[in-house]
């Protein structure tokens, strides 16, 4: 039997966990598949495949409804034989729709839905979409629960859960550890880690406010923030308000890290401060190198950690909460490596990128037939 020829779409102009899985995807399943990413001009996603034998190509997105991308986009599936079309952004729905109307193809379109779905889909224009959608992946059971709710059954695409994966990294050794810590200026302190995209939504702002309880009582921790800036005035928001509560020396923002690993075994601790992360693979990464992750009790983290045994848990939107949990940790070393070495397992178990990775290419294998 021929090899199919899979498509990973993905035109978002951002970084983060959602535009890294899909380089993942395309990379993992080039062994099973022939694989062509389609990526936008202005994307940071062109680093990941420059100077690598992986193909890819570029459309130029101008918007949601660009018809110059969809037919671009289906020049590309109809040159290529593509069978399946994976997307991963949720904007890209309408191109990744009406490239496959044009084309002669006709590729069967595979959303993974890293969003929430809050209201009905039944006027006339998401008929239309979803319609054309054959499959939807769900990165959480709450996620694939809303799509039962909110997509009419009638033109509902099959839905399957898939969560999200974590490539196994090598532990470093503790010399490497500490002198990774070193070069941050950690000493001896409880080192605490927030790794994700800057935006509110993202809770920056709440280890801040922790951060400024915890260190008014004394406790001897430095936290490091680590991402790209969304919009460079709420990072500046950010850090004005670092200076105005003195934290200056206690809470650092480093940047984009191309490989957080090293950074989050350096970690004591590893924040989830979003207000409703869907899935959050932040906290597997974490997990996985033995990094306690302290999350918001809501959302997709829920099904990720289970609370004082995989992780801690903090009452969503409360900085005292948090700073409570971060705490308790710092008091309580014997509880952080029990919490740490449980997490690792079931990161391991649950989600490592080998075994999830294995279900995709099976659903794509299958699909179809």
């Amino acid at each position: 039997m021929s090899r199919k020829n899979l498509l990973e779409l993905c035109l978002s102009p951002d970084l983060g966990g959602l535009e890294l899985y899909m380089v993942r995807s395309a990379k993992a399943l080039a062994d099973d598949f022939e694989v062509l990413s389609v990526i936008g001009e202005t994307t940071k996603l062109k680093q990941y495949y420059e100077d690598e034998q992986y193909r890819f190509e570029q459309v130029n997105r101008k918007g949601s409804f660009s018809i110059g991308a969809a037919r671009k986009l289906a020049k590309i599936i109809d040159a290529n034989s593509i069978d399946i079309v994976h997307l991963h952004w949720t904007k890209d729905i309408p191109i990744a729709v009406m490239a496959k109307v044009f084309s002669q193809s006709k590729p069967k379109l595979v959303q993974t839905r890293n969003m929430t779905m809050t209201r009905f889909k039944n006027d006339f224009y998401h008929r239309f979409l979803y319609k054309h959608i054959d499959m939807m992946l769900p990165v959480t059971y709450e996620v694939a629960s809303q799509i039962k709710k909110f997509i009419p059954e009638d033109i509902r695409p099959k839905v399957e859960v898939l969560y999200m994966g974590s490539d196994k990294v090598d532990l470093l050794s503790a010399d490497e550890i500490n002198e990774y810590k070193n070069s941050l200026n950690v000493g001896d302190s409880f080192m605490i880690g927030l790794v994700g995209r800057i935006n509110e939504f993202k809770g920056q702002h709440l280890l801040i406010e922790a951060m400024d309880i915890l260190i008014k009582k004394g406790l001897d921790i430095k936290a490091y923030i680590v991402g790209h800036a969304m919009e460079e005035s709420y990072l500046e928001g950010l850090k004005q308000d670092v200076k105005r509560r003195n934290l200056e020396k206690n809470l650092i923002f480093l940047g984009f890290e191309k490989n957080p690993h090293r950074f989050m075994q350096a970690c004591d601790t590893v924040i989830m401060a979003s207000k409703c992360e869907t899935f959050g693979l932040v906290s597997i990464e974490a997990m996985q190198v033995e990094t306690v992750v302290i999350g918001a009790n809501s959302c997709g983290v829920l099904e990720i950690i289970d609370d004082n045994e995989t992780g801690l848990l903090f009452e969503n939107g409360d900085s005292l909460s948090l700073a409570e949990k971060i705490e308790k940790l710092y008091e309580d070393r014997p509880l952080q490596e029990k919490i740490a070495s449980a997490g690792r397992l079931k990161a391991e178990d649950k989600f490592s990128n080998s075994k999830q990775f294995q279900k995709l290419e099976k659903i794509f294998t299958e699909l179809g037939l």
